[in-house]
C-alpha cells in the first residue's frame, strides 16, 4: 500500500470511528449486550474503580454498574453520552478519548473497552491507559464478533462489507506498558427478527458512512438473504450466533 492509498484508508477509519453519534438511539436499541461470564472475568475482584472507555450509549457500562462497581463512562461522542446519561443518570459520563482520558494519574483499578479498542491509536492509548491505572491495574477489552462459521452469517458479511474484517478480535494489540495478556472466548446467541437484522446492520459504522446508493444495495442484499436462505426464509424470529472475545492484561 502506498502513502497515497493509506491517506484515504485512514480518513475512512476516522470517519467510521466518529460516525456512531448520528445513530446513537438506534445503536442503543439494537446492539446486543455481552455475556455475563465475560463481564465477570474482565472485572477485578472486590469493588474497584473502573473506567468504561469508549462507553458509547452504555451497553457495557450498565453491566458494570449492576455489580455495584464505581464506574465512570468516557466517550468522544456527545450524542452517545446523551443516550448513556438518560439510561444511567447516576454514572459519571465524561467526554474524552483513549488517547486523552479526563482523569488523574493512578486513579482507577481497571479500564475496560467494549467494541472499541480497534478504533484507537494503540501506542498512544496504551500509554494513556497505563497513566490512569493504579500500579498493577487492569486493561480489559471485549468484542462481540458474529460467528462466521455459520453460512448465513458469512453471507451477511459479504453483503454488508462488514468493518470487523479490519481487525482480529482474537489478537488485540497492547503497548509495552502491559504484561502478557490472557483471553476468554464465549459462544452465545442473540435473538433477532428480520427487521432487527436490518437495524443491526444500519447501526454499523460502514453503513452509517456509506452513500445512499450503497445503503440501498446493502438493504436489498439483506432482504434477499432473509427471503431465500433456508435458515431464515419464512421465519419471524431467529438467533444470531456470536463469539465474544475478552482479553485482559495488567500494567507491567
Amino acid at each position: 500500500m502506498t502513502d497515497g492509498d493509506r491517506a484515504p484508508e485512514a480518513e475512512r477509519r476516522t470517519a467510521q470511528a466518529n460516525s456512531f453519534g448520528s445513530a446513537a438511539s438506534l445503536y442503543e436499541r439494537i446492539r446486543p449486550s455481552y455475556p455475563e461470564a465475560a463481564v465477570e472475568w474482565l472485572l477485578p475482584a472486590g469493588t474497584p474503580r473502573v473506567v468504561d472507555l469508549g462507553a458509547g450509549t452504555g451497553k457495557f457500562t450498565r453491566l458494570i454498574a449492576a455489580r455495584g462497581v464505581d464506574v465512570t463512562a468516557v466517550d468522544p461522542s456527545a450524542g452517545m453520552l446523551e443516550q448513556l446519561r438518560a439510561a444511567l443518570p447516576g454514572v459519571p459520563a465524561l467526554q474524552g478519548s483513549a488517547e486523552q482520558i479526563p482523569l488523574p494519574d493512578s486513579s482507577v483499578d481497571a479500564v475496560l473497552v467494549a467494541q472499541a479498542w480497534h478504533w484507537v491509536d494503540v501506542p498512544r492509548a496504551s500509554v494513556e491507559v497505563a497513566r490512569v491505572l493504579k500500579p498493577g491495574g487492569r486493561l480489559g477489552v471485549i468484542w462481540n464478533h458474529r460467528d462466521e462459521r455459520v453460512d448465513w452469517v458469512r453471507a451477511l458479511t459479504a453483503i454488508s462489507g462488514a468493518d470487523h474484517a479490519d481487525h482480529d478480535p482474537s489478537r488485540p494489540e497492547f503497548g509495552p506498558e502491559f504484561g502478557e495478556a490472557e483471553q476468554q472466548v464465549t459462544e452465545w446467541r442473540s435473538p433477532l427478527t428480520p427487521d432487527g437484522l436490518h437495524d443491526l446492520v444500519a447501526s454499523r459504522s460502514y453503513f452509517i458512512v456509506a452513500s445512499e446508493a450503497e445503503r440501498e444495495e446493502i438493504r436489498r442484499g439483506i432482504q434477499d438473504l432473509l427471503d431465500h436462505h433456508p435458515q431464515l426464509a419464512g421465519r419471524d424470529h431467529f438467533d444470531l450466533p456470536y463469539v465474544t472475545y475478552a482479553t485482559r492484561a495488567h500494567v507491567a
